[in-house]
C-alpha cells in the first residue's frame, strides 16, 4: 500500500514539474511538423491567438515570425500570414522564412489590431516535410512594449 501511494506522488511531482518546464520553455513558440509524408503541396495550419490586455495594458500589436527547422531543401520555404478582422482594424500581413533550413527566423511583422483574435496561417510552396517554429507575442505600443496576455488554439493542421 506504502508502495503504491509513493509511486504515486512521485508520478505526480514529476508531472507537475514537466508541465511548468514546458510551460516556460515553449512560451509563445508553437511548432510542429507540416506534411510528415511530404505529399502535400497545400498543406495548412490555421490557429487563432487571442491577445487580451495585462491588468489595465491593452494589446497594441501581434508581432510573429516562422522559422524552418529542417534540412535545407531548394526551392521550399515556410510562410505565415496573419490577419485581424474586427475592432475596426480589418487587416492583413505575410512573413517567409527566406533561407531554407538554416534555423534562423523570418523577418518578423507587426499586425496593428488592438486587444482580439488573429487568424494565424502556416503553410510552404511545394509538397516535402517542413518541421517549423512560430514565434508570436501580443504587445502593447508602449516604449518598450510590454507583453500583454497571449493565448492559442490549433483548428487546422493538414
Amino acid at each position: 500500500m506504502r508502495h503504491k501511494l509513493f509511486d504515486k506522488v512521485v508520478k505526480t511531482i514529476f508531472l507537475v514539474v514537466s508541465l511548468g518546464y514546458v510551460g516556460i520553455s515553449s512560451a509563445d513558440d508553437a511548432g510542429a511538423t507540416m506534411d510528415p509524408n511530404g505529399t502535400i503541396a497545400s498543406f495548412t495550419g490555421f490557429a487563432l491567438v487571442t491577445c487580451t490586455s495585462s491588468g489595465s495594458v491593452p494589446t497594441d500589436y501581434l508581432e510573429a515570425s516562422i522559422r524552418d527547422d529542417s534540412p535545407p531543401q531548394d526551392g521550399l520555404l515556410v510562410n505565415l500570414q496573419i490577419i485581424h478582422v474586427g475592432n475596426g482594424f480589418n487587416r492583413a500581413i505575410s512573413t517567409t522564412d527566406p533561407v531554407s533550413g538554416d534555423g534562423e527566423f523570418s523577418p518578423v511583422v507587426k499586425l496593428h489590431g488592438g486587444n482580439g483574435t488573429y487568424l494565424l496561417l502556416v503553410n510552404k510552396t511545394d509538397a516535402g516535410a517542413r518541421k517549423f517554429v512560430v514565434s508570436y507575442h501580443c504587445q502593447s505600443a508602449d516604449t518598450p512594449p510590454i507583453h500583454t496576455d497571449t493565448a492559442i488554439g490549433v483548428y487546422q493542421f493538414e
